[in-house]
């Protein structure tokens, strides 16, 4: 026998229709009535389980004014445990996080954070919780030490705090938290001397948001980061290319940025340190190989790389030696290749 959807529809129209309320309703607290529920009387629990819900609330939130805070704690977290499914549930985490954040016990306030965001991901707290686990790694990555129980300072944990910034572009990634979070996870990984790991993070500021206002900040940074690991002319010129490339891309597309002095200043370094590796490789086959037709290759992209400037200077001045050098030398005479010779002709024999 096949059942009418219209019972179902109707009974889902009735779902909606009861859980409406809970969508919208909130508690709030007052100190001469305690907790009470606005905007959804339906959502909060009935009957014997929301008055003990109701209770413990208030004993929480009575022990939370004496300045109690480690009975308001247990308090909530008996909330959060008995009655998940209350309106009480996700406040009670809210308020564990932030008597966790007040005695400087970092650790538990964001875990009680991230449970909330977790279990309750529609909480109409959502942005003060962000912005709470926010200010938590941001005060880590400064060198906050968490404390134990509430009565010890640990040690600073930077290592901790870039995994929190992490985890707040997980929760809210459409959120200004997430590019912010984004550029502290870079300036992490750089005071941790993880300078890929910043790199990395700077890239993908710059994939994710390219609207962000933070974006401009993001290129300089990631050019920066990539010039910091150039070590001189002698060495691998991998790093002073891609720092050149940042350079370039930032002023041209951010040119009225007030970076932009600075990224002058580092794309002419870049391009000074690269200029002189190709005029050192110039040399080097100039006067111990001989070989001018090499160093006029590389003399002339010494010129090309940073032109108007003292290294091209000096490339051209050694250029016009090797030209001369090259002008004297004997020019090869082509070697033909010889015609083919005619095929011989076969031997025949005859029989008289």
């Amino acid at each position: 026998m096949r059942l009418s959807p219209f019972p179902v529809l109707l009974a889902l129209a009735a779902f909606v229709f009861v859980a409406a309320p809970h969508a919208r309703a909130d508690i709030v607290w007052a100190p001469g009535t305690g907790w009470r529920v606005e905007g959804g009387v339906l959502a909060t629990l009935s009957g014997e389980d929301g008055r003990n819900a109701l209770d413990l609330m208030n004993k929480a939130r009575a022990a939370e004014e004496a300045h109690s805070a480690r009975s308001a704690i247990k308090l909530y977290q008996k909330v959060a445990k008995r009655y998940p499914n209350s309106i009480y549930a996700a406040e009670s985490l809210y308020r564990v996080g932030l008597l966790y954040q007040g005695r400087k016990e970092y650790y538990k306030a964001f875990d009680s954070y991230q449970d909330l965001l977790a279990k309750y991901p529609g909480t109409e707290k959502f942005n003060q919780v962000v912005a709470e686990q926010y200010r938590i790694a941001s005060q880590m990555l400064e060198g906050a030490r968490p404390y134990v129980w509430g009565l010890f300072p640990g040690f600073k944990n930077r290592e901790r705090s870039v995994e929190y910034f992490e985890k707040i572009i997980a929760n809210a990634p459409y959120s200004d938290y997430a590019p912010l979070s984004l550029m502290n996870v870079a300036r992490g990984q750089q005071k941790l001397g993880a300078t890929e790991e910043a790199i990395d993070a700077l890239d993908r500021m710059i994939n994710t948001y390219p609207r962000s206002v933070l974006t401009p900040d993001a290129y300089l940074k990631i050019a920066q980061t990539h010039a910091s690991l150039v070590t001189g002319p002698y060495y691998d010129q991998g790093s002073t290319k891609e720092a050149i490339t940042y350079f370039e891309d930032y002023l041209i597309l951010f040119p009225g940025d007030s970076g932009a002095a600075q990224a002058e200043k580092g794309l002419a370094d870049m391009k000074r340190v690269l200029a002189n590796s190709k005029l050192i490789i110039a040399d080097y086959y100039f006067k111990y190989r001989k070989n001018y037709k090499a160093a006029k290759v590389f003399y002339n992209e010494a010129i090309t790389v940073f032109p108007d400037s003292d290294v091209a200077a000096k490339a051209k001045t050694k250029l016009a030696t090797v030209d001369a050098l090259l002008e004297k030398q004997p020019q090869a005479v082509p070697v033909q290749s010889p015609k083919p010779g005619e095929p011989k002709k076969k031997k025949r024999f005859w029989l008289f």
